[in-house]
């Protein structure tokens, strides 16, 4: 059951991400301008690259979060790479998908996007998938740790109960 929700869910994450992306990297390379001009410009005129690193950011969180959850520790190589393909293909074509199919154009899509224009939302959103990866370090190694001191514990325990 749980893994209809990952795929669903990252499908729709991994979508607003190649699609929103360009708005949110051009809002804050535009309120950039007045103090920061280099950066600005240098963003404006790499905005295709940074919309590839950030779908590329948050298909690796999103690999990192599916296959464990839909196929347990024992997961394929192969399987998380087609896992991991399908949502970068979905996504890249998502536009084109969404023109043939429902016959909704991505103009239609982008206006929705208005909340992106703040430099503060759209910075917020370019974060997100680099705050999920800090998260799931932190929570890796919280269960590691816990792993290790229960370790101790039952061979502790087991030593108590050998002497």
């Amino acid at each position: 059951m749980l893994a209809p929700t990952y795929l669903a869910a990252s499908w729709v994450l991994t979508v607003s991400y190649q699609l929103f992306t360009d708005t949110a990297v051009k809002s804050i390379a535009t309120n950039i301008i007045f103090f920061w001009p280099t950066v600005s410009s240098w963003l404006n005129s790499n905005i295709q690259t940074i919309v590839f690193v950030y779908a590329f950011t948050w298909i690796f969180v999103l690999s990192s979060v599916i296959p464990s959850a839909i196929l347990g520790k024992q997961r394929s190589t192969l399987i998380q790479y087609a896992v991991v393909l399908t949502l970068t293909l979905i996504a890249f074509f998502m536009a084109d998908i969404l023109q043939t199919i429902a016959g909704i154009r991505i103009e239609q899509i982008l206006g929705a996007a208005t909340l992106l224009e703040n430099p503060i939302a759209a910075g917020f959103y370019l974060s997100v998938p680099f705050l999920l990866m800090i998260g799931l370090d932190i929570n890796s190694k919280k269960k590691r740790m816990q792993g290790e001191i229960a370790k101790k514990e039952i061979f502790s325990e087991w030593e108590k109960i050998r002497h």
